[in-house]
């Protein structure tokens, strides 16, 4: 399929699409389409990158009629992160802006009271993250009972992430009757039970393997001897502003990356913005909003926080950290050379993380071409934290131990500690004259009977 107009698209909508500048649809985009509107349930694997965002949006949004008496979503779109949901519902703004669809998103990190407020005003399309979603249905916030079109989009990091209980609570509060849509990169045991337990026999279509190299991708990598020297590394790679103008650099942890933009920041700071879990929302947002305008040209960021994420015209991704799961490198690489457009990876890896790289290499079945390490870039021998030896003292816990046997005090006690509670001389006096009554308080009736 070469052009949008083999999609029978509303006029409306491929005018929205028109100037967004799409010239034809992706695979998936294609395969997706038609089945999407037949109102089976469906389940579509391909890469990063692909276009599976507007693989499901074009044709729900081409055959949601207006209702003007509805204030309750119909459809439901739960994705992984709060980015997320900001990119989803931006999306959707521009490719209804000729309608009269309503959007909204909802997710954590900001007040739930101002959230409330506003879906009171209703609206048709809702895109949200299941944890905030859950608590706002349970405060009857919000209801479900309308919606006839659920879509999951990035199942497999949902479910990394820990959402499957919330999930299947949402799935509990809506109706039964509903069309199901799935999208993913890769296809785990967790996807395939969740599929297993609430699709009804669903279509697949897999455009790509996960292992599948992008043909549009220019693949190099370095061995680094550790943290520091990958760190000096980066900075020389970076400072030709010109060729790297717009990079995203994946490291492993919120804790790297901190670490690694305090190293650069006196030589890039103007030039960086760093996005993770512990930073706040507003910081997160401003952050992709300055990279994605040209403020910043080097965004340092965490798997969780860049996945998905439609970040315009990226140069090159590099791999700060390799990846312990060969798949995520595939995520990590997705986020450049989209649209068709040519891109760059780069992979550091440090002699521990070798093992990683041979195992992204055996996914692929592609060896990535290795580069010499420039002479001016400094080699340390200084290691972080996590390089350094972990240190383990020979101790002999039995050594000096002395085992001294229970049993009962070595000294005799005092007078006044022999004594018993007797419970009160009051108390032990009525008990000789009436003995114990049969009932609380009814000490009469014992009386007479004795």
């Amino acid at each position: 399929m070469n052009s949008f107009d083999d999609l029978n698209i509303s006029k409306q909508l491929r005018k929205a699409i028109d100037q967004l500048g799409f010239q034809s649809p992706t695979p998936i985009q294609a395969e997706a389409y038609s089945v999407i509107r037949s109102g089976r349930d469906i389940v579509g694997i391909a890469q990063t990158g692909t276009g599976k965002t507007l693989a499901y949006l074009m044709p729900l949004l081409n055959d949601l009629k207006f209702l003007k008496e509805s204030n309750h979503p119909r459809i439901l779109i739960l994705v992984p992160t709060r980015e997320l949901v900001v990119q989803v519902v931006k999306d959707i703004e521009l490719l209804t802006k000729n309608t009269f669809v309503r959007t909204f998103g909802v997710y954590g990190g900001v007040n739930i009271n101002t959230q409330k407020i506003e879906i009171e005003h209703g609206c048709d399309v809702l895109v949200a993250t299941p944890g905030r979603l859950y608590d706002l249905t349970i405060s009857r916030a919000i209801q479900l009972k309308a919606v006839n079109k659920l879509v999951i989009d990035e199942v497999d990091v949902m479910l990394d992430l820990g959402f499957r209980p919330q999930l299947i609570n949402l799935f509990e509060l809506m109706p039964e009757r509903r069309q199901n849509i799935m999208f993913s990169a890769t296809m785990t045991e967790e996807v395939d039970d969740l599929i297993y337990d609430f699709f009804a026999n669903p279509v697949k279509i897999a455009i790509a393997l996960s292992g599948t190299p992008l043909d549009n991708i220019k693949q190099s990598c370095y061995t680094v001897k550790n943290f520091n020297t990958k760190a000096n590394l980066l900075k020389h790679i970076l400072f030709d502003a010109e060729l790297f103008s717009k990079v995203l650099v994946f490291v492993s942890s919120k804790k790297h990356a901190d670490r690694l933009f305090n190293l650069l920041e006196e030589d890039l700071g103007n030039t960086m913005s760093i996005i993770h879990s512990n930073k706040t929302q507003n910081y997160r947002l401003r952050a992709i909003e300055d990279f994605n305008e040209g403020k910043h040209r080097v965004l340092i960021a965490t798997d969780v926080m860049a996945r998905g994420l439609d970040l315009n015209n990226l140069t090159h991704v590099i791999n700060f950290d390799t990846p312990i799961f060969a798949e995520n490198y595939m995520h990590r690489i997705g986020r450049t050379g989209r649209a068709k457009k040519m891109g760059a990876s780069i992979l550091f890896s440090t002699p521990a993380e070798q093992e990683y790289k041979t195992a992204i290499e055996e996914l692929m079945n592609y060896k990535i071409p290795q580069l010499e390490i420039p002479e001016d870039v400094e080699i340390s021998d200084v290691l972080i934290p996590d390089e350094r030896p972990k240190l383990v003292e020979n101790v002999n816990h039995n050594r000096n131990k002395q085992f001294v046997a229970s049993g009962a005090a070595t000294h005799e006690k005092k007078d006044k500690n022999k004594k018993v509670n007797l419970g009160g001389s009051y108390h032990r006096e009525i008990a000789k004259k009436y003995k114990k009554p049969k009932t609380r308080g009814d000490k009469n009736a014992n009386r007479r009977k004795k």
